[in-house]
């Protein structure tokens, strides 16, 4: 706890001309009879919290924060007390029963000042503080930053802060900073405006105040209840178009990472001199402002060969985002320089296992790679749903799913058989990941699409006629009208087609 902290300069009183100066009994807003509409209970031995009739931002009219028991210094005087005042000790244990944390709520519309200043007794007497709609401001003081973390609640809204406060702290290298106290009173109230209060004619610490983040300053002496009035609504009008800016840059540096992990999770295929057709579709899940983990990709080797792959990484932070950026960039190297079936999976598996953040994460994922002739295919599963083919005159159905393997990153030292596929001479290629079959479908949506439900949907879409990218737009789409609204996971779908 700081030490008790010495008078500073008296402030003088309101100088416009205004109101005249009223006696400060018990601080600086204490009781004035018939100068507030509020009716204060007593005098408040520390910090106090006081409803102005007058021109400063509302409150409740005629509500007072109950007062707090007094902070006992070492040489026994109370932390924040004006000189001479006492408290009566039949009302000690009642007031010790309030906590001034949780004081009484500001109601909707008003506005609440905390002023910091040590020395209530020559502080400014802030006469008829009003709002534009004519709603008082409740004002709070204290005395030191002690007391003004304690009255610092949700209900603040502007802090009027005496730079002449002894900072809280030397600096680090022994030197004194003279903006030491406002620097503290921002990172303990980093969502509230600040008003800084520093002597008349220096122009350049205040200056340097609005810099270092404060909202405003104003001069002691030319302090007066129509001036302060005025910077109240200002500084908090600026803080919240400050916060507005923050946001609003914050979207768009997402809308940036969001179009970067785009870019990296779902690429432009590598096709050129291939006959067959590419289509894909995501949709990301509804509680994530960036992609997740799902990821593919699709490239032609030079021998004729078409690649397909198409993987999820477990979880949906930026995090497992970024792991499958690496996954399908690792996937595309190794690919292109001949690797392919157990081999490349491995490979895969052992970049997972040094990039990832956590023993935990893991990564399902499907490779198909089409022969030359586009008649078949070599297939290995690792943890991940067996891709769908679709030919004419026969119902669609799942490739074989017998030899999966493990997921990457489960078991160390895991093999991917590769399966061998007839597809014919005119086909489609469904790949996708468990976002597509994991929603909820049925009365109460309590059972899952599943695998059945996801094959006799498509049939049914292929029966009325779509093919490539329609089909997997309406596909996507009802399974979400049937779970009810966004799922709860990402959904990638890739499709390549093979015309005669």
């Amino acid at each position: 706890m700081p030490a008790p902290i010495p008078r500073q300069r008296a402030i003088p009183a309101a100088e416009s001309g205004q109101a005249p100066a009223e006696p400060a009994i018990g601080g600086p807003f204490g009781d004035r009879s018939g100068g507030s509409t509020g009716d204060s209970s007593g005098d408040s031995p520390g910090g106090s919290s006081t409803t102005v009739s007058g021109d400063v931002s509302g409150t409740v009219s005629g509500d007072v924060d109950a007062p707090r028991p007094q902070d006992t210094t070492d040489d026994g005087k109370a932390d924040g007390a004006e000189t001479g005042a006492k408290a009566d000790p039949a009302e000690a244990a009642p007031r010790a029963a309030h906590s001034p944390v949780h004081a009484h709520a500001t109601p909707a519309g008003h506005l609440t000042l905390l002023m910091i200043e040590d020395d209530p007794g020559g502080s400014p007497v802030v006469p008829e503080l009003l709002d534009p709609t004519g709603k008082p401001i409740r004002v709070r003081t204290a005395r030191n930053l002690t007391e003004a973390e304690r009255l610092l609640t949700d209900d603040v809204h502007c802090i009027l802060l005496d730079l002449a406060l002894p900072a809280p702290a030397r600096a680090a290298d022994g030197t004194d900073d003279e903006l030491a106290v406002l620097k503290h009173v921002l990172r303990l109230a980093p969502h509230h405006a600040v008003l800084a209060l520093t002597a008349s004619g220096d122009t350049e610490r205040g200056a340097e105040a609005v810099r270092v983040g404060a909202q405003d300053y104003l001069f002691r002496d030319e302090l007066d209840g129509r001036l302060l009035s005025r910077a109240i609504r200002y500084a908090v009008e600026r803080k919240r178009s400050d916060r507005a800016e923050r946001k609003l840059t914050e979207s768009k540096l997402r809308a940036q990472e969001n179009a970067r992990l785009e870019r990296g999770l779902l690429p432009t295929p590598l096709l050129e001199g291939s006959p067959l057709r590419f289509a894909a579709r995501y949709r990301p899940g509804r509680s994530r402002a960036l992609l997740g983990g799902d990821f593919y990709d699709t490239v032609r080797t030079p021998d004729g060969t078409v690649h397909a792959m198409i993987g999820d990484v477990c979880g949906h932070g930026p995090d497992e985002a970024a792991l499958g950026v690496e996954l399908r960039i690792a996937w595309r190297a190794l690919t292109l320089a001949g690797l392919c079936g157990d081999q490349l999976l491995g490979t895969l598996q052992q970049v997972l296992e040094h990039e990832r953040s956590d023993d935990e994460i893991f990564a399902t994922l499907c490779t198909v790679d089409i022969a030359p002739d586009g008649r078949r295919a070599g297939l290995c599963l690792a943890g991940h749903p067996s891709p769908l083919l679709a030919r004419p005159g026969r119902p669609a159905e799942l490739l074989p799913f017998d030899n999966n393997g493990p997921a990457l990153g489960l078991l160390p030292g895991a093999r991917w058989p590769r399966m061998q596929v007839e597809l014919g001479a005119e086909w489609s290629l469904m790949l996708y990941t468990d976002g597509l079959i994991e929603g909820r479908v049925g009365e109460g949506r309590r059972e899952r699409l599943g695998q059945e439900g996801m094959v006799a949907m498509v049939r049914r879409q292929l029966a009325e006629g779509l093919r490539g990218e329609e089909l997997l737009r309406a596909a996507v789409n009802e399974v979400r009208d049937l779970n009810g609204g966004e799922l709860t996971d990402d959904v990638a779908v890739l499709m390549l087609d093979r015309t005669p």
